[in-house]
């Protein structure tokens, strides 16, 4: 049954403080496109903001999918919060599936990455990257929440490039429901190889696995943020996902630093039980951290602290997808200021 919010009180109970007014809600420019929603830059009151827009789909199967994704996403983004992860401004369900996040526009990773090839980070950046990383998922570890697509296009830059965020939880879970996930869930090049089967899984079959599959692809991020290469270069991403389940190909650790090649080695480990927990992988990127940076550049350790912070509305936060930028890396100008577009306009205009 539908309540007056605009909500099913049947998916979710989403707080009130998190209802967007539609009405207030202004959209500009699209930033960003994937196969569950399209993302567009625009104004919630006077805040910038990242809007992202859920396709609700076309049958009444798919719409009760769309619409359980959307439940399940917004449930965790209001529900968590720390300076690594993207920071949630609402949602409303009416007349289109939205999701309200802070605009970032630093861009991501990916991006960034390619930007800089054949260049590569320096080492205490590269490892600063991993540790945001590193700590957001240690945040979401600890609510019971396994992202299960963590890969370059989810990670956004703030503008500074400074810091890290963790975006888009459309294929994140509770951990107490991962026996009903399906597997071969994320992106191939990045997932574990236990999300695949050694023998054909049926259609709709279900597999059990734990928060662990998000340590190996961390190791993969991390290896890429290090070498600015593509992992499993040269292969498809059916073919690496084939040679990491099947084969137990890695990309090489060989030109690795010692402690971070062990950390690596040991968070992409074919048995998930014997990788390390993002606590644990917190603490080695930090004591790596301090042998390799001067004081003024390892930030206090109390900044990574794994404690859950209630952001205020003037912190930074980051878009549920990539802020747009041009070439020069200046934000596009848009007519927003001086004749904004209502919510209602771009619904008829993009659906």
């Amino acid at each position: 049954m539908e309540s007056s919010n605009g909500f099913y009180s049947g998916d979710f109970d989403l707080d009130a403080k998190w209802l967007i007014d539609p009405k207030l809600l202004f959209v500009g420019p699209k930033i960003g496109e994937g196969a569950h929603a399209k993302v567009y830059e625009g104004k919630y009151k006077n805040l910038n903001v990242a809007i992202k827009m859920v396709h609700r789909g076309e049958t009444p199967e798919e719409i009760a999918k769309k619409e359980a994704r959307f439940a399940r996403e917004v449930s965790m983004l209001s529900r968590v919060q720390h300076k690594n992860l993207v920071k949630f401004i609402g949602a409303c369900k009416e007349p289109v599936m939205v999701i309200v996040t802070e605009l970032l526009l630093g861009g991501t990773l990916r991006k960034f990455l390619l930007n800089l090839r054949p260049n590569r980070l320096e080492m205490h950046v590269a490892v600063g990257y991993a540790l945001d990383i590193a700590c957001a998922m240690e945040c979401l570890h600890s609510h019971g929440i396994i992202h299960r697509d963590l890969k370059p296009e989810n990670l956004i830059l703030t503008a500074d490039h400074k810091t890290v965020k963790l975006a888009d939880f459309g294929l994140a879970r509770e951990e107490s429901l991962t026996e009903m996930m399906t597997a071969e869930t994320g992106t191939y090049r990045w997932m574990a190889p236990e999300l695949y089967s050694t023998v054909t899984l049926r259609r709709g079959e279900k597999k059990h696995y734990n928060h662990k599959v998000d340590a190996y692809s961390f190791a993969i991020v991390l290896w890429e943020l290090i070498h600015n290469k593509l992992p499993f270069e040269g292969m498809s991403n059916l073919q690496a996902a084939y040679a990491a389940a099947f084969k137990n190909v890695r990309p090489s650790a060989e030109k690795l630093p010692e402690d971070l090649a062990l950390m690596v080695t040991g968070c992409w480990n074919e048995d998930p039980n014997a990788r390390p927990n993002f606590s644990e992988i917190k603490q080695m990127l930090l004591h790596y951290l301090s042998t390799i940076a001067p004081p003024e550049l390892v930030v206090p350790a109390q900044v990574f602290s794994s404690k859950n912070l209630v952001l205020p509305p003037e912190s930074p936060g980051t878009s549920s997808l990539m802020g747009g930028r041009d070439e020069s890396g200046e934000t596009p100008e848009t007519e927003m200021e001086d004749k904004p577009r209502g919510f209602f306009f771009c619904f008829n205009q993009c659906y």
